[in-house]
């Protein structure tokens, strides 16, 4: 056994007789309770053992477990069979049954981006790419305009840029961890700002009397995480900054090779003879079908198309929509539309078609596998009341009122961090916001929310446990934790100066001025911070030399 494995392995072992240990002296301190620790910082607790232990053994998976496992003790009060059930029900079984409907997706997805690759469609577009993108900077500003066009789902957005785009940065010796970074960058930050997505029908189901989707467009405008990712990522990209991990990564890629990248479903054998025949239209086909299936199943399941309230109302079909049902509706029907296309262009076979489906499965496994586990872990956090723990923690907070939007933003970004969902983080705290101030009807409210937004996917982009994070990583074939350890400083900073934005939008709305005026400040701050690393870095250089 290599040495780094051992020193995991004891890690690990030592993380288990830790909460074994604490598990017999909180009993004792707490015997006549059920649940001691609901509602308390130790709610928080398992997650962070699941972090903590992620990034420093580089095990997910088995970090993760062990986040689940002291979850289970401590809602059972260290009641071994009760804690093994919970682990089991509560945290597991209700994970599968409550993301069936993404997993289904995400495997359908997985056999449509094995066809694209089995009939050569993403070989021609390389081929295409290489001819008409000719630098780094190019292949990454292509990465991320791609990535904003797809806004209908992140989970949609990270594999199928991905899996379009890996051939262009490998041609210009982008590493793999630097390609994650902006497909998460324009995954969860892209999908928050755009009203016709996932995550505005997620959003939507959270605020009170069906005006959800009228504040979650309200609220674009301060959604500043988001918008200040898309300066940054534009940003570093023309100026060529990196810093951080990142900038050793980009060296290594670009003057040794070493891209940093993994096969996890088999891309590198070869393709079938009719992939010589493939064009670029056989990839951009296929990927135009599968996203207006999507919307036009999205729109669907929101009853647009049938007799009811929402026939006929687009907006409202949206903030109606379910998008656990609508992408594996309209992500089926973009397959077999697929195979149909591909067999009539003589580029694949019946029997390599069928091929592609367990293929397709086979790999989202190592996903799903971690989608599972990250949602059994939220789902046992939540046992814990993880949220009337944060919900406290807001109420103590509530006489700052003009700096409350910034304090709304620093506790969604460290509950989305430390439960790896932002869905399930803004789903805790809009209610809890929309309370806080006295409904949304009002400016600092509408901020408010807004913070809140932004605050969980920025914690949700910085997370390891975190599913979208996940996905980046599958989509761009990284290695995790090192996508988690490199996109973190970058995560932070425009989380700083979000946090900055916060506090002058929240000032400048006690006297009559929004978001047009605190946006641009924002912005301003954001390229000024780039420009301070940048001078820092060129004088740390020529002090070496």
């Amino acid at each position: 056994m290599k040495k780094k494995q051992l020193v995991s392995l004891i890690v690990l072992v030592v993380a288990v007789i830790a909460v074994v240990v604490l598990a017999i002296t909180m009993r004792t301190a707490g015997e006549d309770a059920q649940t001691p620790y609901y509602a308390t910082f130790m709610s928080l607790v398992p997650p962070i053992i699941a972090i903590g232990l992620a990034l420093f053994t580089k095990e997910v998976f088995s970090s993760l477990f062990v986040g689940v496992l002291a979850g289970g003790l401590f809602y059972a009060d260290f009641s071994p069979v009760k804690a093994f059930d919970t682990v089991v029900n509560n945290g597991i079984v209700d994970a599968v049954a409550g993301t069936a409907g993404i997993f289904a997706f995400l495997v359908i997805l997985g056999a449509i981006v094995i066809l694209l690759n089995k009939a050569g469609g993403s070989q021609a577009f390389g081929k295409w790419a290489q001819t008409h993108v000719k630098t780094r900077v190019g292949a990454l500003l292509a990465t991320f305009a791609l990535g904003v066009l797809i806004f209908v789902d992140d989970y949609f957005n990270c594999l199928t840029v991905g899996s379009v785009m890996r051939p262009v940065s490998d041609t210009h010796k982008v590493s793999r961890a630097k390609l994650a970074y902006v497909i998460d960058a324009t995954a969860a930050p892209i999908c928050m700002i755009a009203p016709v997505s996932s995550w505005a029908a997620a959003v939507s189901e959270h605020v009170a009397n069906g005006e959800g989707l009228k504040y979650f467009i309200k609220a674009i405008p301060y959604n500043f995480y988001s918008l200040l990712t898309i300066v940054f990522v534009i940003t570093i990209t023309l100026l060529g900054l990196d810093y951080g991990k990142m900038s050793g990564v980009e060296f290594k890629a670009l003057h040794e090779g070493d891209l940093g990248a993994i096969d996890p479903d088999g891309e590198a054998e070869s393709l079938p003879e009719g992939s010589a025949c493939a064009r670029v239209y056989d990839l951009v086909v296929p990927i135009a079908v599968l996203i207006v299936s999507c919307i036009v199943a999205l729109m669907y399941v929101g009853g647009f198309f049938t007799a009811g309230e929402y026939q006929w109302k687009l907006i409202d079909a949206f903030g109606n929509t379910d998008a656990t049902v609508g992408l594996p509706f309209g992500s089926l029907v973009a397959l077999i539309i697929t195979i149909v296309y591909l067999m009539a262009r003589g580029l694949i076979s019946f029997k390599e078609s069928m091929e592609a489906i367990p293929k397709g499965f086979t790999a989202m496994v190592p996903a799903i596998l971690i989608l599972t586990l990250a949602t059994a872990l939220k789902n046992t956090t939540g046992l814990l009341g993880s949220d009337v723990f944060v919900d406290n923690l807001l109420k103590n907070a509530g006489a700052l009122k003009l700096f409350l939007p910034a304090i709304i933003f620093v506790i969604a970004c460290f509950l989305a961090f430390a439960t790896g969902t932002s869905w399930g983080t803004f789903g805790i705290l809009i209610p809890i916001v929309s309370a806080a101030f006295g409904g949304l009807g009002s400016e600092i409210a509408v901020i408010g929310m807004s913070a809140c937004l932004a605050g969980a996917v920025c914690g949700d982009h910085c997370s390891p446990i975190s599913d979208t994070t996940i996905m980046a990583s599958a989509g761009a074939q990284c290695n995790h934790v090192e996508h988690v350890s490199t996109q973190l400083p970058y995560a932070i900073t425009v989380a700083a100066v979000s946090f900055v934005s916060y506090v002058i939008a929240g000032l400048l709305q006690s006297v009559g001025l929004y978001w047009w005026v605190s946006l641009p400040i924002g912005i301003a701050l954001m390229i000024g911070t780039i420009f301070g690393i940048k001078f820092y870095q060129n004088r740390k250089t020529k002090a070496e030399i």
